[in-house]
C-alpha cells in the first residue's frame, strides 16, 4: 500500500499543486469564469486533507461566477461535458473531508471560488463557494455574526451545509438547522429552490447529503447579533462532564465546549468545560488567531509519543492558559483558520475522528474509548465535546432522536501501511461500540466504517438513494462516500 504525501489543501487556490502545474484556458463561452486546473485526459489527481485519498479525476475546475445565471449556465455547461462521457460529478470548497467524499473518480471535480455575501436583516445571502471568515468579514460592520458555523472559518458554507457540519455556538444542531432555504442545479441542469416548506425532500437530502442531490448555488442563512463574551472555566471528572454541559444548553450560554485530558497515565478521567458569557461593552472589530492559539502550537505539535508534554498542555489549559484568556467577541472567537495548529511534519498526517452520543451514554463512551484508543498505534493529540442539538431534518441525520454530545478527536497518524491497517481497525472498533450505546460516528472522515455499520447508523439511508436514484437516474453525482456505501443499496 503506497501512501504518499501531498500539500494539504486549505483553498481553491493550493490545489494547483495537487491537480496540475499551469492554468489552461477554455474556448467554451459558457464558461468565461472557470478556471481549468486539470488538464482533460485522466493524468491528473486531486487529493484532500487526510493525503491518504489521491484519487484519479478527469479534471477539476474552480468556478468564479458569482450567483446567478453565470454560474448556472457554467454548471450546467460542466453537467452537459460529463454526461456526455458519462463522467462523475462532484463539488467542494476547501476540501477538508478525509475520505474523498468531494472527488469524483476519474469525473469532473468542481471548486466554488466565487465569494458573495448580502445581507437582509438576520439573514444573510450567501454563494455557496463562500468562506466563513468571508462571511464574518461581512457581518461583522453589521453588528451580526453566523449563528453557526463549523468551528474553524476556511471552510466553505455550503460544505458546511453538505457535509452536515456543526459548530459550538449554544444550543444548536447543525449549521443546516440555520438555512432557510438553497438554490441548486440538478443532475438535469434544472435550477431548484428548497426549503422545509418548498422541495422539502430536497432540502432534507441536500442537507448533509454530501453534493449528491445537486450543485448547491446559493443558500439563505439566519445570522444573530454579535456579542462581547467573556470565558469561565470549570475542571471536574469526566464522568460529571456531562451534566454539567446540558445544563449550560439551558439557552443562556451562547458558547461553550468541553476537553478531556489525553495523557496515558488520566486518559479521559478529568474534564474541562468552558463557557462564554455576554457581557456590557463595546465590541471590537472581529480579528483572527489570538496569541494563545498561535503559541500553542509547538506544545501541541510536541504530543506523539511524549506523555510529559500531553500532560503538561493539560496543566497549561486549565492553568495559566484559563487566566490569560480573555474577553472576546462571538465573531472574533470563530474566526480562526484551521491552518493556526497545522501539521509540518511530512511523515505523519492529521485524523479527525467524531461520534454523538446521548448524554445519559457519554460515561459509556468514555468508558469503551478508554478500552480500544490507548492500545491502538495512534497518537491522540486532542478530544474537544460540544453541544449538538437534535437533527429531525437531514436523511442523514447522526442525531434524529434527541441532543447529542459530540467527541471530536483528533490523532497524528503515521504515513505507513502499518499505521493505517491499525487506524482503520481502530475505527472499526470504536464505531461498533458507539453504535452498541444507540451513538453515531461523522461520515466527513475516513471510510473506515463497514457498510453494514453504515446502514445500521444511519437509518434512513434507504430513502435518501431512493429519492437520489429518481433526482439522479444517470448518477451524474459520485463520490468516495457514494462508491463505498450506498452505490449497492
Amino acid at each position: 500500500m503506497a501512501l504518499t504525501r501531498r500539500a494539504a489543501l486549505f483553498g481553491a487556490g493550493a490545489a494547483v499543486g495537487v491537480v496540475g502545474s499551469r492554468w489552461m484556458g477554455d474556448a467554451n463561452p459558457s464558461l468565461e469564469g472557470v478556471a481549468i486546473l486539470a488538464p482533460a485526459g485522466g493524468e491528473a489527481t486531486l487529493n484532500d486533507a487526510s493525503l491518504l485519498s489521491e484519487t484519479p479525476i478527469f479534471r477539476h475546475i474552480v468556478v468564479k461566477e458569482p450567483p446567478g445565471d453565470a454560474l448556472v449556465a457554467a454548471l450546467r455547461a460542466e453537467l452537459k461535458a460529463a454526461a456526455a462521457e458519462n463522467r462523475p460529478v462532484n463539488v467542494g470548497a476547501a476540501r477538508h473531508s478525509m475520505g474523498g467524499q468531494a472527488i469524483p473518480r476519474d469525473g469532473h471535480a468542481i471548486t466554488f471560488d466565487a465569494p458573495s455575501v448580502l445581507a437582509k436583516g438576520e439573514v444573510y445571502t450567501v454563494q455557496a463557494g463562500t468562506r466563513w471568515h468571508q462571511v464574518i468579514t461581512a457581518l461583522d460592520p453589521l453588528g451580526l455574526s453566523p449563528k453557526v458555523m463549523q468551528s474553524n472559518s476556511d471552510f466553505g458554507v455550503a460544505s458546511t451545509f453538505s457535509v452536515g457540519a456543526h459548530g459550538w455556538p449554544m444550543p444548536f444542531g447543525p449549521m443546516g438547522s440555520t438555512v432557510r432555504s438553497v438554490q441548486m442545479v440538478l443532475a438535469d441542469g434544472s435550477l431548484a429552490r428548497a426549503s422545509r416548506t418548498e422541495n422539502a425532500d430536497l432540502f432534507s437530502a441536500a442537507m448533509g447529503g454530501y453534493g449528491l442531490i445537486g450543485l448547491i448555488t446559493e443558500l439563505e442563512v439566519d445570522a444573530v447579533p454579535n456579542q462581547l463574551l467573556e470565558p469561565g472555566f470549570q475542571t471536574l471528572p469526566a464522568a460529571d462532564f456531562a451534566a454539567a454541559f446540558i445544563a449550560a444548553a439551558d439557552g443562556s450560554i451562547p458558547m461553550a465546549y468541553g476537553r478531556l485530558n489525553i495523557d496515558r497515565e488520566g486518559f479521559f478521567d478529568d474534564a474541562m468545560l468552558v463557557t462564554y458569557h455576554p457581557i456590557a461593552g463595546e465590541i471590537p472589530p472581529a480579528s483572527g488567531s489570538g496569541f494563545l492559539s498561535k503559541a500553542s502550537r509547538a506544545i501541541f505539535r510536541a504530543q506523539p509519543g511524549n506523555e510529559w508534554v500531553k500532560r503538561r498542555r493539560w496543566g497549561i489549559e486549565t492553568g495559566i492558559g484559563a487566566t490569560l484568556a480573555g474577553v472576546s467577541s462571538r465573531s472574533s472567537l470563530m474566526n480562526e483558520p484551521v491552518i493556526t495548529l497545522d501539521d509540518r511534519d511530512p511523515t505523519r498526517t492529521d485524523i479527525l475522528h467524531e461520534y454523538f452520543v446521548a448524554p445519559d451514554r457519554f460515561a459509556d463512551f468514555i468508558a469503551a474509548a478508554k478500552q480500544i484508543i490507548p492500545g491502538s498505534y495512534q497518537e491522540l493529540l486532542n478530544i474537544t465535546l460540544r453541544y449538538v442539538a437534535q437533527d429531525p431534518t437531514a436523511m442523514l441525520s447522526y442525531a434524529p432522536q434527541g441532543p447529542r454530545i459530540a467527541s471530536v478527536l483528533l490523532f497524528s497518524q503515521e504515513m505507513t501501511a502499518r499505521a493505517e491497517a491499525d487506524m482503520a481497525r481502530m475505527t472499526a472498533e470504536l464505531i461498533e461500540a458507539v453504535l452498541a450505546i444507540g451513538g453515531s460516528y461523522y461520515l466527513p472522515y475516513r471510510l473506515h466504517a463497514t457498510p453494514d455499520q453504515f446502514r445500521r447508523c444511519y437509518a434512513r439511508a434507504a430513502d435518501f438513494v431512493a429519492l437520489k436514484r429518481q433526482l439522479d437516474p444517470g448518477l451524474r453525482f459520485r463520490n468516495a462516500l457514494w462508491d463505498t456505501y450506498m452505490a449497492e443499496i
